[in-house]
């Protein structure tokens, strides 16, 4: 039996494109011709449930239908949208194209990815091609994701659990409090894209919020056309 070699730690100040380059490549995409799916959605907090249908187009905008309530009927639509988004296959020239990345330090989580150029400021982790933590400047404000467990598609990773924190780019203070995610992806019938059929969101208490939980779940799910 062969034994391959384990690779070689990145070292500190040098240039990790290739290897930041591998885990983004590594990343589950819709293939360019995806056409769109829909099913049934349920949304569930406590003793509160919603049912309706929805549908993802192949321009990746959700519909939802069935669901009045114009609160849950945009918590419903907004996961859709995010988890299509994310699935859009983008070069990573198209991404990454004006950045450049250097190699931090190697803990648990991962290797870190400084980021300069365009989207400097922003900091990654890596391991085994996965992109194990996110720090992004959005909108005036950062959030940083921690992956803790993926979902081998066999063309590419997904992100099973993960946490989401957002703070204030100058202080570094939470805004709103820690959720935790975690997500459950099937492929659609005949070999189809992987999508999402279950979302479970649970968030910690910050001021006068209190902790929660939602469940968002898609089921009978079909490709459209």
């Amino acid at each position: 039996m062969t034994i391959a070699p384990a690779p070689a730690a990145i070292a500190p100040g040098s240039d990790c494109t290739a290897a930041f380059r591998a885990a983004y490549e590594n990343r589950y995409t819709w293939d360019p011709g995806f056409g769109g799916y829909g099913g049934r959605c349920v949304w569930e907090q406590g003793d509160q449930r919603a049912e309706g249908r929805f549908q993802v187009g192949a321009d990746l905008k959700a519909q939802v239908e069935g669901i009045d309530t114009e609160e849950i009927h945009k918590a419903v639509a907004s996961q859709l949208w995010e988890v299509a988004i994310h699935r859009v296959r983008r070069s990573f020239e198209q991404t990454h194209g004006e950045n450049t990345f250097t190699a931090g330090d190697t803990d648990a989580v991962g290797t870190e990815v400084i980021v300069g150029g365009k989207n400097s400021g922003d900091r990654y982790r890596i391991k085994d091609a996965v992109v194990t933590m996110v720090h992004r400047h959005i909108h005036g404000t950062v959030v940083t994701i921690f992956t803790e467990s993926t979902t081998d598609t066999g063309r590419g990773y997904l992100s099973r659990s993960y946490t989401s924190q957002y703070a204030d780019p100058a202080t570094g203070a939470a805004r709103g409090g820690l959720s935790r995610f975690t997500d459950t992806f099937v492929p659609l019938p005949g070999d189809g894209p992987w999508v999402l059929s279950e979302r479970v969101v649970e968030s910690e208490a910050f001021g006068d919020i209190p902790a929660g939980r939602q469940v968002f779940r898609f089921e009978d799910l079909q490709p459209l056309g």
